[in-house]
């Protein structure tokens, strides 16, 4: 069985092994595969990756290497059934930002083509093997069957990810930002401050930075423990309290100048962090 879409595909399959095989395979597209084994067992050689994978009878991996060559290797055995779920890469990275230590740091490395692979053997779960027999099972046609298999493969990836993070040692290598690159999201924190009263996109802010728009959240994060647009909101602000005590502009002066659309939306704000109006602030 197998179906496909342009974000993600859906594999299964069966054989009975009467010999000794090795499969050599290129694969050009790009994609994060997500492999769970209801029988048999298989063995794959993935360049760029250091180390071969087996994946045995109800186990599961979540493999990305930007090399394409792939060998699989498998013993003569009764039988062997396999369902295998692949992400391509912009929809995986998509799905990683925002979701998760595990699944966020799998994203990053997706997107600067470094490899992803959990260091240890997982078992599948009860719920896992459910969701794989609701997709084999599944009744939907049309477009009710495209959005069904979408919401069940953000299920597994769901499950996948959490069994990793509960289990701690799965976890990929945190990558920590190299000199050049801290640099560049400094560089793109004074470009947010200078340009506060009408913000830069994200994607402007990361073309004049010179950084890709995952890099520059992920970094954001990593360097001042905020996203970009919350660290925005918190300067305000700060820069709001400033010119309160100051007294010698009016609400809806400060408001204007911090590029509030309207004082209705700062003094919001204002109450929001720190629990009083601006009046009440004031007369503090």
């Amino acid at each position: 069985m197998r179906s496909v879409s342009t974000d993600f595909s859906w594999v299964f399959g069966s054989a009975v092994i009467n010999e000794k095989l090795q499969i050599d395979s290129l694969d050009y597209l790009q994609r994060v595969g997500m492999h769970f084994m209801i029988r048999g067992e298989v063995t794959a050689s993935i360049k760029g990756l250091r180390k071969d994978f087996r994946t045995r009878q109800f186990e599961h991996n979540l493999l990305y290497s930007p090399e394409p060559e792939e060998k699989l290797k498998v013993e003569r055995q009764p039988e062997i059934r396999v369902f295998a779920l692949t992400f391509m890469k912009d929809r995986f990275i998509q799905l990683a930002h925002h979701n998760g230590p595990v699944l966020e740091r799998f994203g990053e490395n997706v997107e600067n083509n470094r490899p992803v692979y959990p260091d240890q053997i997982h078992k599948m779960t009860p719920r896992m093997m459910q969701v794989i027999d609701e997709v084999q099972n599944c009744h939907f046609t049309g477009g009710l069957k495209k959005l069904f298999l979408q919401s069940k493969a953000i299920e597994l990836l769901a499950l996948q990810c959490e069994q990793f993070e509960l289990d701690g040692t799965a976890r990929p290598e945190k990558m920590s930002l190299i000199r050049s690159d801290e640099e560049r999201i400094r560089y793109a924190r004074d470009l947010l401050l200078a340009n506060s009263q009408q913000p830069l996109s994200l994607g402007e802010l990361s073309r004049q930075a010179g950084l890709n728009e995952f890099k520059l959240k992920s970094g954001f994060r990593k360097v001042f423990n905020n996203t970009v647009f919350g660290y925005l909101s918190e300067h305000r602000l700060e820069e709001a309290q400033r010119m309160i005590r100051q007294g010698n502009m009016s609400f809806t002066e400060i408001a204007d100048d911090l590029g509030y659309s309207s004082l209705q939306h700062f003094s919001n704000a204002f109450r929001k962090k720190f629990n009083c109006s601006p009046r009440e602030f004031q007369s503090k």
